[in-house]
């Protein structure tokens, strides 16, 4: 027989030790709970706020509670870089498990305008998509889930009942367990039995990178839409399989805020949202209010946080036909923290997350009809729009398959239909075969989402931005691409649907060859190939020239591989190609002489001898732990390159001999010493390279590596006579939050070898403005007179970026500083810049002397 028993909340006061509370202090007073389901405290060791939670006891209790639950079912969906599962508990009655999948495709049914009008709003559940601690340092969310847990599988009576029987709960208790579990081991290690609010404790003072990113310290409240992470693509495909109509999203913030929650600033929502979204967020939002009224918690909304990129997991829904909601928790930072509304303790923000997980569900289950009936009615409207728009396709190519295929593979993600052209297409004056061309239909129910995907913006109804202002993806990609009109296209211009299991391969085209290889640079993955053969011990020169050979014309930043220089059986040799061009997608070719009457031959000193790149980067105190995170990324991830992350607390001291590379992310580098400037100098004077970012560049200058000029920031006159109510909104209108820009560059620059046009979309988030330099050959990067593509810029702020540079080199005795305006790696999805990047390390110490300032 089930036994139960019955909490009640009383008036609790905090001890002055750990400020530790039972679970009657969160729980919903005079409600029964079934005693066969444990409690968190059971199965934990403590009770919920008492620590914070580590990521092996979270997943412990969610699989405990799982066990003896008829309501819940858990699932592994993916797992982190650090082999962390990622879990989902779908919780419902015992009478939807038994459905689940029925359900499922329901929800599929009300995004499909050919058939939502067959399907019974009135007699189906609603979906939510609950989702806590993005930000692995904003864990009340994450702790609060434990409490959502066991509410929902041990909690009776009527009303949960009906909760359950009319909704789907998918609930994921970590969106980003490495990130909680760092945070997590650093404030425990560092409390004290007697708390310590003073904010300038260690446990409140948590030290680089922190805990609010993944492993590679990428921000996952940004990845939703271009997905390039594992936690992301995990999420995104549940999201797609289930089309929940509301997704909650639990964060912290400053820790004298109050509890945030949306809808957000009105005229900051994206404008392909649908008005009635906002409507139903705002009728939510009176739940949420009801809820934390009667336990007295003081909150705020519609003033703060915009909707604008769909990248963030409060927004993406909104594209997709659901409602998403941003929670924002004035954050404890450790266990309890003094701020000006008093001391904040960790139970007390676990508890608003708690209450707002509730009255979600309360309001959800009240409003059902209304959250799918925007569903079907979104979809519905994205069809009819599709059909009576004149853009019928976006056709985009790239002699760069993989990038092709990446972009595509983005799109897939999404659930959005997207082809291999039939024929060989044009685009934009430019030829190119069907297997470099995809297609995607305009007409298809994720209408507006392509367009998110595909749309160019320059005007804006507000200039504040809580993030980008622009993410138009082929530009990312730096893929040709256009929208066709219906004369232009039809169903038939389309091939094979796309598949994610069909990889480029690139083939050894010729008979092995006993005199040299060659492979073009263009390929996404050529910088790859190069490090695998120089790692390997392979002898590899770069050509400075165009040549031609086995009858096609070579250009420039060809790897040439000359056999009788390798000390290696040519059959070896042959077969290694022949493996590392069908994994990266770089066709190689078998060269048999090295005479070339039309251009160079093989022979020539045009041909360079590539020097395997031996990489420090820069971490720690004083670096951008975003910007350092990309390049480890892109390296470790992408490329195999072996990077040795250098603190630069120990910079001092480090050795530098065996290294001939050294990068420098964004960052004020304050944490390296005199002496330790000093000896990075020396280094340089006898050959080193740096590549560098942003302002690192200003670091640089400081120290008197760098020449690197920065245009002057005039006053603002137009400051006068202003109220000052408007001041936060003025000068937030002068930071370029992130949008995308057209530069041109110089493809016979080694910096460019691989680029197809002399036009380059690049990102740019900072109001540095790089003068151009006077030497002639000192500026292989200008942008445009007219270089914004897509995204918000201030007036002032276009003026002044103009014709400047993107690109700064320096000579520096016998070594070469690289310097770049703006952040080439940009979130990982930034395809289309990586090989500048990639270029500066591989051929940047061969740049000519009189190429530097």
């Amino acid at each position: 027989m089930i036994r139960y028993f019955t909490l009640f909340i009383s008036i609790l006061s905090f001890s002055t030790t750990y400020g530790q509370v039972d679970i009657t202090y969160y729980l919903p007073a005079n409600t029964t709970y079934n005693s066969n389901i444990p409690a968190p405290k059971d199965v934990i060791g403590h009770e919920v706020g008492e620590w914070h939670i580590s990521h092996d006891r979270l997943v412990n209790y969610m699989y405990a509670v799982a066990e003896a639950s008829d309501r819940i079912t858990i699932q592994q969906i993916g797992e982190t870089f650090e082999n962390r599962p990622l879990l989902n508990l779908i919780i419902s009655s015992p009478d939807n498990h038994q459905n689940l999948e029925k359900i499922k495709a329901e929800h599929q049914k009300l995004s499909d305008p050919t058939q939502s009008g067959a399907v019974d709003i009135n007699s189906m559940p609603a979906v939510t998509y609950m989702g806590y601690s993005i930000h692995g340092n904003e864990p009340s969310g994450s702790n609060a889930s434990l409490l959502a847990v066991y509410y929902l599988a041990a909690a009776q009576g009527d009303y949960i009942e009906k909760i359950l029987k009319e909704t789907v709960i998918i609930l994921d208790p970590s969106f980003n367990p490495d990130g909680l579990n760092r945070f997590a081991s650093y404030v425990n290690a560092n409390k004290s039995y007697q708390n310590n609010v003073d904010p300038n404790n260690m446990e409140l003072n948590e030290p680089w990178p922190r805990g609010r990113t993944n492993h590679y310290w990428f921000d996952l409240n940004r990845d939703w839409l271009v997905a390039q992470l594992p936690e992301s693509q995990a999420r995104v495909k549940v999201f797609q399989e289930w089309k929940p109509n509301l997704l909650t999203d639990h964060h912290e913030m400053g820790s004298n805020n109050s509890f945030f929650f949306q809808p957000g600033i009105p005229s900051r929502n994206n404008p392909l949202t649908p008005k009635n979204n906002y409507a139903l967020t705002r009728k939510l939002g009176e739940y949420h209010a009801k809820a934390l009224d009667e336990i007295g918690s003081m909150y705020y909304t519609h003033e703060s946080y915009d909707d604008f990129y769909y990248g963030k997991g409060s927004t993406y829904p909104d594209i997709n036909g659901a409602v998403g909601i941003l929670f924002e928790q004035a954050s404890s930072r450790g266990h309890a923290r003094e701020t000006v509304n008093g001391v904040l303790k960790f139970p007390f923000s676990i508890r608003n997350q708690f209450t707002a997980t509730l009255s979600s569900l309360k309001g959800l289950n009240e409003l059902r009809a209304e959250f799918l009936q925007l569903q079907k009615d979104f979809y519905v409207n994205a069809l009819n729009e599709s059909k009576s728009s004149s853009n019928k396709a976006v056709v985009f190519a790239s002699e760069d398959k993989y990038k092709n295929y990446h972009l595509a593979e983005l799109i897939d993600r999404h659930k959005i239909e997207i082809y291999q052209a039939k024929n060989n297409t044009t685009i934009n004056g430019k030829s190119y075969s069907a297997d470099e061309t995809f297609i995607v239909p305009m007409e298809q129910p994720k209408h507006k989402l392509i367009r998110a995907i595909f749309d160019k913006t320059t005007t804006f109804q507000d200039s504040l931005f809580y993030d980008v202002s622009a993410w138009t993806l082929p530009l990312a990609f730096n893929v040709n691409y256009q929208t066709l009109s219906a004369k232009s296209y039809s169903s038939g211009q389309l091939g094979d649907k796309f598949s994610p299991s069909a990889k480029p391969k690139g083939n050894l085209i010729g008979e092995p060859s006993k005199y040299a290889y060659a492979f073009e640079w263009h390929g996404y993955y050529a910088p790859k190939m190069l490090n695998l053969l120089l790692k390997n011990g392979f002898k590899a020169k770069v050509a400075s020239e165009e040549f031609n050979n086995v009858g096609r014309k070579f250009s420039r930043g060809t790897i040439l591989i000359p056999v009788e220089m390798q000390n290696k059986p040519a059959a070896m040799i042959s077969e290694y190609l022949k493996t590392l061009a069908a994994e990266n997608g770089v066709d190689v070719y078998a060269l048999k002489t090295g005479l070339d009457y039309q251009g160079v031959s093989l022979g020539s000193p045009s041909f360079i001898n590539v020097e395997k790149p031996n990489i420090i980067l820069l971490v720690g105190d004083g670096t951008s732990s975003y910007d350092a995170g990309e390049i480890w990324h892109l390296f470790d991830q992408r490329f195999d390159i072996n990077v040795t992350l250098m603190p630069t607390d120990i910079f001092d001291r480090a050795d530098l001999d065996k290294y001939n590379t050294l990068i420098m992310a964004d960052g004020s580098y304050s944490s390296i010493s005199t002496s330790g400037a000093e000896k990075l100098k020396n280094w340089v004077r006898e050959g080193g390279s740096i590549v560098a970012a942003q302002n690192a560049l200003k670091y640089l200058n400081k120290i008197g590596v760098g020449k690197f000029k920065f245009a002057k920031t005039d006053k603002l006159d137009s400051l006068k006579n202003k109220p000052y109510k408007d001041i936060d909104e003025f000068f937030g209108a002068q930071e370029i939050g992130g949008a995308i820009f057209e530069t041109t560059i110089d493809l016979t620059n080694p910096l460019f070898y691989g680029y197809e046009s002399n036009k380059l979309p690049v990102f740019r988030n900072s109001e540095d403005f790089l003068e151009k330099s006077t030497g002639g050959f000192s500026n292989p990067m200008v942008y445009t007179s007219n270089p914004l593509l897509s995204g918000y810029i201030s007036e002032e702020n276009l003026e002044k970026l103009k014709n400047t540079s993107g690109v700064g080199m320096n000579v520096y005795g016998r070594g070469r500083v690289i310097g770049f305006t703006d952040d080439l790696n940009f979130r990982a999805f930034w395809y289309g810049t990586n090989k500048v990047f990639l270029n500066a390390i591989f051929f940047g110490r061969e740049l000519e002397r009189q190429s530097g300032r």
